[in-house]
This record gives C-alpha cells, sequence and structure tokens, in this order.
C-alpha cells in the first residue's frame, strides 16, 4: 500500500493545534495504520478482545473486562517531525495498586521488532476521559517507525493520531510472525501492574519475537471454560500460552479443568504450540502453591505421554528468578516492571522454540 497524507486516509480529519504545533489528526481504524491485537475487529470494528455477539455466553467479569484494550497495539511510520494523540477511554477510574500509565496508558516505541525503543507515555488525570498528548517533538523528518500500545486496564472509545500536515503515513513492516500468540490467564497475563502497556510480560515476550499477539488475560475472571476454549481457538494462532492458576478459586478446581480445558484446546487445533505454566509468585512452603504446580506438571505430562509433541511447560518457579524474588511484585502477587522482565526472560525462550518447531 502506498503512502497517504492524513487528507487522504479519513475525510474527517481535524486540524488541532497541540502544543503550539499545528497537527491533522486521523482515526487510527484507517488504513495505512495498522491496528493488531483485537481478533474480531476487521469483522466488527469494536475495541473489545472478544466477538461481541458472544460476550453474553461468557462470565459476567469476562463481559466487562473484554472492553478492556490489554494486546492492541497501532504500527505505522511517518515521515511527520511530530506525533500527538488523542483518544477517549471508557471510564476514569483508577487501582490503588497500579500506575495510571499503565492502566489508561498509550506507551509509544519507536524501530522495529526486537530493535523498537520507548519513546514515551500518556499519563491521564485521575477521572480523566479525554486524553491529548503530544509524544513526539521535533523529530528528524526522517520516516521512521512507530508503535503505540494500548491502555492494558481501560477501554478506549475513540484514537486518532496527529501528525504535521503534508506528512506521510506508511504501512509498517510485516511481524517476522504474523500468525497471533494468544495468552490466556489472570490479571497477571492481563498486565497487571505494569507501569505502562509495552513492560507487560505479554508485550515484552511479543515484542522480542516480532511477533503479533492477543492478549485474553481477564483480571480474577479467566476460569477456563469452554466458550473461552472455542472463541480463541477459532482464531488462526501460532501458539497458545496457557497462564490462568491465579483465577482458577482452588486447587480442586485447577484439577478439575486444566487438563480439560487443555484438551479442548488440542482437539480444536491439533498442532497448535501449547506452553503451560503457573503462578509466578510461587512459594514453595505453601502447600496449595505446591498441589497447584503439580496439577499443571500432570497436564503436561499427561499430553506428551499420549503423544503431544507441541506442548510445552515452564517451570514456574523460575518466572521471578532466584534472587530478590521479593522485589518482583507490588503486593506479594502481581508482578511490577521488574517481576515482568523475569517472567519474559523465561518465558521468551520456551515460546521462540515452540513457534520455531511449528513452522
Amino acid at each position: 500500500m502506498p503512502s497517504k497524507r492524513i487528507e487522504d486516509i479519513d475525510k474527517n480529519f481535524v486540524a488541532k493545534k497541540v502544543a503550539d504545533r499545528d497537527l491533522l489528526f486521523a482515526d487510527i481504524a484507517h488504513k495505512p495504520f495498522a491496528l493488531s491485537g483485537l481478533g474480531w475487529f476487521n469483522k466488527e470494528h469494536k475495541y473489545c478482545r472478544l466477538p461481541e455477539s458472544r460476550l453474553p455466553e461468557t462470565n459476567e467479569g469476562v463481559r466487562i473486562l473484554a472492553w478492556h484494550t490489554a494486546g492492541a497495539m497501532v504500527r505505522f511510520k511517518s515521515n511527520s517531525k511530530n506525533l500527538a494523540l488523542r483518544y477517549e477511554l471508557a471510564c476514569g477510574d483508577d487501582m490503588p495498586h497500579m500506575p495510571r500509565t499503565g492502566i489508561s496508558g498509550f506507551d509509544l516505541y519507536r524501530g522495529v521488532g526486537r530493535e523498537k525503543k520507548f519513546v514515551g507515555v500518556s499519563a491521564p488525570a485521575i477521572h480523566q476521559t479525554e486524553i491529548e498528548v503530544l509524544l513526539v517533538a521535533s523529530a528528524s523528518g526522517q520516516t521512521e517507525e512507530w508503535t503505540l500500545n494500548f491502555p492494558l486496564y481501560n477501554g478506549v472509545k475513540q484514537v486518532s493520531i496527529g501528525v504535521d500536515p503534508g506528512s506521510q503515513i506508511e504501512p509498517p513492516t510485516p511481524f517476522t510472525i504474523p500468525k497471533p500468540i494468544a495468552f490466556y490467564g489472570s490479571s497477571i497475563t492481563h498486565g497487571g501492574c505494569a507501569s505502562r502497556p509495552g513492560n507487560a510480560y505479554t508485550h515484552m515476550v511479543s515484542r522480542w519475537l516480532d511477533a503479533n499477539h492477543l492478549n485474553f488475560g481477564f483480571s480474577g475472571n479467566a476460569r477456563a471454560e469452554p466458550v473461552m476454549a472455542e472463541l480463541m481457538m477459532s482464531l488462526d494462532l501460532s501458539a497458545f500460552v496457557l497462564d490462568y492458576d491465579h483465577n482458577a478459586p482452588s486447587a480442586d478446581y485447577l484439577g478439575q479443568t486444566h487438563e480439560p480445558f487443555y484438551k479442548l484446546l488440542r482437539q480444536a487445533k491439533p498442532d497448535l504450540p501449547i506452553i503451560m505454566l503457573g503462578r509466578p509468585d510461587f512459594n514453595p512452603e505453601n502447600s496449595d502453591c505446591r498441589r497447584r504446580q503439580a496439577i499443571i506438571r500432570q497436564t503436561f505430562e499427561n499430553a506428551v505421554n499420549s503423544g503431544d509433541r507441541r506442548v510445552y511447560h515452564i517451570n514456574n518457579e523460575l518466572l521471578f528468578g532466584s534472587q530478590n524474588r521479593d522485589a518482583c511484585t507490588v503486593d506479594t502477587c502481581h508482578p511490577n516492571d521488574l517481576g515482568f522482565m523475569r517472567m519474559a526472560e523465561a518465558i521468551y525462550p520456551v515460546v521462540r522454540q515452540a513457534v520455531a518447531e511449528n513452522q
């Protein structure tokens, strides 16, 4: 697709002065902006992580949390010297244990694949729902590639990007791994409590692989119901990470659902790599932690013994590393940026191997 000016991308473009710069804004739903991370967007045109028509079949929490935009991103190239962002949030709510930049902010990266570098982040005020921010000022004017990661714990109603009048917008470089990696799990998968979206482990792993990805983390509500397996397996994926230990209300529940859920995934996708892991805040002195760990390990071993060569297991004792593990969370459970980095470093090589063996 050739490059375009904002005026040619969106007939409803908006001219607006931001930080004393005259900019033109276009809705990111228009090409050549490339939106990813929302598996049904091209069909429904909704900022929702599940198909809206199927939400009534999910649990009450998922029906709400599906509108959180964790994992969504927009990528593009531009020669604009200035880049600005305007967006409207679904709500202005806050959480006491997570930075607002992670809950409701967009963060911006420059570059391609693992060479992407963090540039800036939007920081909404408490209860603010309409945000306008200049993220790049006085760049070189050379064509560069940009990635904007959507908020982790909020929804968006509208998003537009502002550039200099007359500058060009081009499609981004295709992902090295175009079929998305799907992550299903708890609030940790959802992104709590990263300081900004790009620091969630799902983003880190995918960025290092230069892979498209889908975040199916549903805080407190990833319960391994059959409908969730059906919905996620309806998509064309390169790998699947199964990480819902923390949302199983009890070890008994985990034992009753973990292997049956894996079997539903495998039945739908016989060759899809499936990576299993448990909670990162593993405590060897806690009998419940040990029992849960054993359940997940047993599912894996049963799968291997049945002939599955596309299943992988990550020892959750390794996810926070061996030193200063107490520095990895904000509340003894949810990772901070250090915790997410250590998780990503443990998960990345396994996902990389799984995807490579499936090509």
